[in-house]
């Protein structure tokens, strides 16, 4: 066979690329690939075989090969454009074909599955294999108490709305946090207590005084690489935390969804220091994985498994049975564990040199935080300076940030901090990219001083 069928390989895509055959067209048989090529049956076997992994055709028993449907995906570059505003996962380091992979073995394994609703919570092995990967997060809890959700934020969306145990009805929540929280908040009418992030973390004295003071039902924390300020609470403060919240009967929702990204070894969740259910823990695979499989975990109490599974059966019956079983497949194999491992290399790089470029090309009197991981950080302008219009003028010159404004409760907004993320950039334009930054920082200073006289 030597490499023959990649030669056949060729002069497929040569016909297809030419429009000599479209989707949904039936390729030329074995035997007649065969005599064309004056080789073996089994190259051009091997050649549809190689093929039909690719997901470039499909066979019908006793019909032959035909070309899968759709567009074909060509490859775009913005080489001018340096994005600090996308969030995503690093798009070169996405395990894209393993996943595929476990998808496959997954549509075999629950093919009768697809047919019937499923769980609420979940499918029972998929649980338990996230039951024996929290473990690895220092989350230790019984499959009777995980959820899988359609994404953490479907957990939170939940929580916001759902009555808890101490009968409560404020929610205490970081300042600034990310769009989605906020939206759920403001849609339900709750009444919500900001406590602000800065880059030395939150005030807790102040936060006890929210607890003893207001009836809040439950204190929501991204307790790692906080979204946008990159702030990642010590073991010290977690705990302190849990015990203000024992203290005066308050729950905690901690979001952990970056917490596989932690390089510190001994770096414990709030989740630790109260596994009875004082502490709700979540987690998304978005931001390690590919966001468009909306998968995520909780960890409930007891007394909210009945309600929150009623709640989420509301919302969409059950999380689709095929990402799930990918998941599944996914954890069992040792897949996800290499990859994560990886990826903290990645993003701890990339932070050392956003850190570094920050504190290089920042014009002095203005402050940043996060970086550690190079996931999220913000940068906070003099106050004078608006950030929609730092963003309008970086735009022009093809750099990309977010605008903050969105990411506080209307009555804590600030108007001048803007949210980065390097998460998708190479690490050679990080530096160039935060200079310019620096650049275009300094001139809307001197331009407001020259206003302001």
């Amino acid at each position: 066979m030597e490499k023959l069928y990649e030669e056949v390989i060729k002069e497929i895509e040569l016909l297809i690329r030419d429009g000599y055959i479209k989707p949904g067209d039936k390729l030329p048989s074995i035997r007649t690939l065969s005599e064309r090529f004056q080789c073996s049956i089994n190259t051009i076997i091997k050649a549809y075989s190689e093929m039909e992994k690719a997901h470039r055709i499909y066979s019908v028993p006793k019909s032959g090969y035909f070309l899968v449907g759709g567009r074909q995906i060509e490859a775009t570059t913005n080489d001018g454009i340096i994005d600090f505003s996308s969030a995503g996962p690093d798009k070169w380091n996405m395990p894209y074909r393993e996943y595929q992979h476990c998808m496959n073995q997954a549509i075999e394994l629950y093919k009768e599955d697809m047919f019937q609703y499923s769980e609420p919570l979940g499918l029972s092995a998929l649980r338990f294999q996230l039951s024996k990967q929290l473990q690895e997060l220092q989350v230790f809890a019984p499959v009777e108490r995980i959820a899988v959700v359609s994404g953490s934020q479907q957990a939170l969306d939940i929580f916001v709305s759902l009555p808890f145990p101490n009968e409560k009805t404020e929610i205490c929540i970081e300042q600034p946090t990310h769009f989605s929280m906020i939206e759920s908040i403001l849609t339900r009418g709750i009444n919500a207590i900001g406590i602000e992030v800065t880059a030395q973390g939150i005030d807790l004295d102040l936060l006890e005084h929210i607890f003893r003071e207001r009836p809040i039902k439950f204190f929501y924390t991204v307790s790692r690489f906080q979204n946008p300020t990159g702030f990642s609470y010590s073991n010290k403060e977690k705990e302190k935390i849990v015990k203000l919240a024992r203290k005066y009967d308050v729950y905690i929702i901690e979001d952990d969804y970056m917490g596989d990204l932690d390089t510190r070894k001994k770096a414990d969740p709030m989740f630790a220091y109260d596994p009875s259910g004082r502490v709700l823990y979540t987690k998304s695979f978005s931001k390690v994985l590919l966001p468009g499989l909306r998968l995520g975990v909780a960890v409930l109490p007891e007394a909210l498994l009945e309600p929150f599974a009623k709640a989420k059966f509301a919302a969409d019956v059950h999380t689709p049975v095929i990402t799930q079983g990918a998941l599944e497949v996914y954890l069992q194999s040792g897949m996800y564990k290499a990859h994560i491992e990886g990826l903290r290399k990645i993003y701890k790089r990339k932070g050392s040199i956003l850190n570094r470029s920050f504190r290089a090309h920042l014009p002095l009197g203005v402050t940043f935080t996060g970086a550690n991981s190079g996931f999220y950080s913000t940068i906070q302008l003099p106050l004078k300076s608006k950030a929609e219009h730092l963003v309008n003028a970086l735009k022009k010159k093809n750099i990309l940030v977010q605008n903050a404004t969105g990411m506080y409760l209307p009555r804590y907004k600030k108007e001048n901090v803007i949210r980065l993320s390097v998460s998708q950039i190479e690490d050679k334009k990080i530096k160039e990219g935060i200079r310019r930054i620096g650049v275009e920082i300094d001139k809307h200073i001197r331009s407001d001083k020259k206003f302001s006289r």
